[in-house]
């Protein structure tokens, strides 16, 4: 079963299970791919691509909560948190702090990259392998560090 036929019986449940906080997740989310498909040349989105629409809606109900924790919206910080503990469980089980940097020790020698000037070949490479499963502000920190070592 494709991940936006998933997403629909998923949200058709929750619909009849009157489950408001999921339902609200489910509803962002198809959203989101409908408004892909639209804008794209796409008629039908790639599971791939539905997975690129869950790990934007799940950083944004992060950057969320850190604004309404800010803010001292408590209320708030919880639909989020719940909107982002539904949306998580369609993505893949996120990859460790070791597992990304025998990626990225991998992907360095492929690309026989030699300093720092080398992060975009590289950062292209590693993302194409983590698909969505680490973020790429974690991934861009390790690969800097790494291609700073080969430099000196």
């Amino acid at each position: 079963m494709m991940l936006k036929e998933q997403i629909s019986k998923d949200f058709n449940e929750a619909l009849k299970a009157r489950e408001e906080r999921r339902l609200s997740a489910l509803r962002l989310l198809r959203t989101e791919i409908k408004k892909r498909e639209v804008s794209g040349q796409k008629k039908e989105l790639s599971d791939a691509e539905v997975m690129e629409a869950i790990a934007t809606l799940v950083k944004q109900r992060r950057e969320s909560i850190r604004l309404f924790r800010e803010g001292q919206r408590q209320d708030l910080v919880e639909k989020e948190e719940a909107e982002l503990q539904f949306l998580q469980a369609y993505l893949p089980q996120p990859l460790s702090q070791s597992e990304i940097e025998v990626l990225i020790d991998q992907v360095l020698l492929e690309t026989q990259a030699t300093g720092i000037k080398d992060q975009g070949k590289v950062m292209k490479a590693v993302m194409a392998k983590i698909s969505g499963r680490a973020e790429g502000k974690t991934v861009s920190e390790i690969v800097k560090q790494k291609l700073s070592k080969l430099a000196s």
